[in-house]
């Protein structure tokens, strides 16, 4: 069967490598055209595209699908059935239409629950007990058409965005490959979505990832681990930026003084007052260091006790 594979980021990469055990399959891969990246502003290929070369597969990177823009190619290529995983850009009609089996994707979600841009960390960052995939028919809006197959798990409390990205990565590629199967069998059963349970999963932004001391110690432990290991939430200690790559959520309830304020510093962690309950800071990433545990940051004299972490620079 022919298939034209759509995505660009190692969650799609991961679905590609897949595919390509298949051996019946003859895949085309469609990705997005290569970014500078780094200080040096380097022309970077897309994880999708340094995957699809090292497999010897063919590679298109139109800078754009409107207005036909990609229709020759299409008509040539004749895939029997397109297959997108976070592909990044809208499909027009044309190629939603065309071909036999359908245009099926993978979303990092279980649908109709966190459709949109950034679906595991926001699943993440609201705490969620159970974390999922979904395969469907692509159609118009954003993430509404017939939910297909579905795989799940539940969250461990303490599990960060890469835990949940590398887990769906995996089982989400399987999963492709079984909606891949039954659609050719035609044995898949479309389930309408459910509108009205639908939630949205914006991209993530800078003032998303901003801490804020007077929420719950749970509220902020979530958000710093659906943040972690990118892009990282992050604080102000007087002027500097400090970013939080790994907390734990005190026992300890009630309230312990302002929030933001460091109540103590251990080998354990750095303890913090928050609107309600104490959140223990175990690691973090100083203003253009390294990776480091919150112990080793207060050793070197970056943090005392008494001192307060604040949503804007302080410079006093």
């Amino acid at each position: 069967m022919r298939i034209l594979f759509m995505g660009t980021p190692d969650f799609a990469a991961a679905s590609l490598e897949r595919l390509m055990k298949e051996k019946d399959l003859e895949i085309t891969v469609v990705t997005t055209p290569d970014k500078p990246q780094g200080r040096h502003m380097i022309l970077t290929p897309s994880p999708v595209k340094k995957t699809a070369l090292a497999g010897g597969l063919r590679v298109f990177c139109p800078p754009t699908l409107k207005d036909g823009a990609f229709e020759k190619e299409l008509h040539a290529i004749d895939p029997e059935m397109i297959a997108v995983v976070a592909y990044g850009k809208i499909l027009p009609g044309y190629m939603l239409s065309y071909p036999a089996y359908g245009c099926i994707n993978l979303h990092g979600s279980l649908l109709p629950a966190y459709r949109g841009a950034a679906p595991m960390q926001r699943a993440v960052m609201d705490g969620v007990k159970e974390i999922g995939v979904t395969t469907m028919y692509m159609e118009q809006g954003l993430d509404t058409g017939d939910m297909l197959e579905k795989w799940s798990a539940p969250l461990p409390e303490d599990a960060d965005f890469g835990y949940v990205h590398d887990l769906l990565a995996y089982n989400g590629a399987e999963l492709l490959v079984s909606t891949l199967r039954r659609a050719q069998a035609g044995t898949l059963t479309p389930e309408k979505q459910d509108g009205a349970r639908a939630t949205y999963a914006a991209k993530i932004e800078k003032a998303d990832c901003l801490i804020d001391w007077s929420a719950r110690a749970k509220e902020i432990h979530d958000r710093v681990r659906g943040l972690s290991p990118v892009p990282l939430a992050f604080t102000f200690l007087c002027a500097r930026n400090l970013k939080i790559v790994k907390t734990a959520v005190d026992r300890r309830e009630g309230v312990y003084g302002a929030p933001g304020t460091v109540l103590s510093c251990t080998p354990d962690g750095v303890c913090v007052a928050c609107g309600e309950g104490i959140l223990t800071l175990l690691s973090l990433r100083p203003e253009g260091k390294g990776t480091m545990s919150a112990f080793d940051f207060y050793k070197g004299r970056g943090i005392a006790v008494g001192d307060r972490f604040t949503a804007q620079p302080n410079k006093e």
